[in-house]
């Protein structure tokens, strides 16, 4: 419970499942009002539904990040509802798993747009209101953003871009007291595995690596929450992630061949 968080207006994209949706249950229960984005509508009226069974305040709309006009009715209707907007955190995203050689460059877009694109859509129409409020904007991002990984050039490309935009958006914005957060969970138990896109843009359908031995995605939404009410900068989560963005600041080199050995070891693995 954070009582921070207590009547905040908080706007969730990729709200209707894995950590966006755990996110919105975690600030329900804190009593925000929270405003819900997610492609597939059904799940996300399933998620609000969830909500308000927490006693939580919610409204939500099909939302696809992609698209500009999405995310730009998404905030509307934030400001429609409840007038204001306290906290922005971009969540939405998909993965893939495929080299790059073998690869459609349509996947390649697919995740900028969706990544990136997505994150500067709905961060550029709520900067208004969040400068208003002196609030937050929330990148949930990845290790893959700090380092590259093989077979995923398309999402560690997406992740780099948003690091650099949300930094700089952070950079010009601190004397008007705006809080950027870069948050990056680490292998996460959700469903991004399951829906990330193959070399042609399909869905793999199950996920390569073992979700029991990952973070929760309601771990996760718990040190998202902490980290927002303290306005870190950055958050980066597992001894592994840690590890890795730590060692490669000093031994890029050496961290190149252990990110390849670690994810040659995945079933099915695209690269030996």
């Amino acid at each position: 419970m954070h009582k921070y968080f207590k009547d905040r207006v908080i706007v969730i994209t990729g709200a209707s499942s894995g950590i966006g949706k755990a996110l919105a249950m975690e600030f329900a229960s804190s009593g925000a009002k929270l405003i819900l984005g997610a492609r597939n509508g059904e799940r996300l009226n399933i998620a609000m539904d969830e909500v308000r069974s927490l006693g939580g305040e919610v409204s939500g709309i099909p939302t696809d990040v992609a698209v500009e006009a999405d995310c730009r009715r998404l905030i509307e209707k934030a400001i429609q509802d409840y007038g204001r907007i306290d906290v922005l955190i971009n969540n939405a995203g998909i993965s893939m798993r495929a080299l790059f050689e073998d690869a459609d460059l349509s996947v390649l877009k697919q995740l900028m747009d969706t990544n990136f694109w997505g994150t500067v859509y709905c961060t550029k129409h709520a900067l208004p209101y969040l400068l208003k409020s002196q609030g937050s904007v929330v990148g949930v991002s990845s290790i893959a953003g700090y380092k590259g990984l093989p077979g995923r050039t398309g999402y560690s490309s997406s992740k780099f871009a948003m690091h650099g935009f949300l930094e700089t958006l952070r950079i010009e914005n601190m004397k008007k007291g705006l809080h950027v957060l870069i948050a990056c969970p680490g292998f996460t138990a959700s469903n991004i595995r399951n829906t990330a896109l193959n070399e042609k843009g399909e869905m793999q359908g199950e996920s390569p690596r073992d979700e029991g031995k990952m973070m929760s995605a309601e771990e996760v939404a718990g040190h998202i929450a902490v980290a927002i009410e303290k306005r870190k900068d950055r958050l980066t989560l597992t001894g592994q992630g840690k590890l890795t963005v730590l060692l490669n600041k000093f031994f890029p080199k050496f961290m190149d061949k252990q990110v390849y050995k670690h994810m040659a070891k995945e079933p099915d693995s695209p690269f030996k």
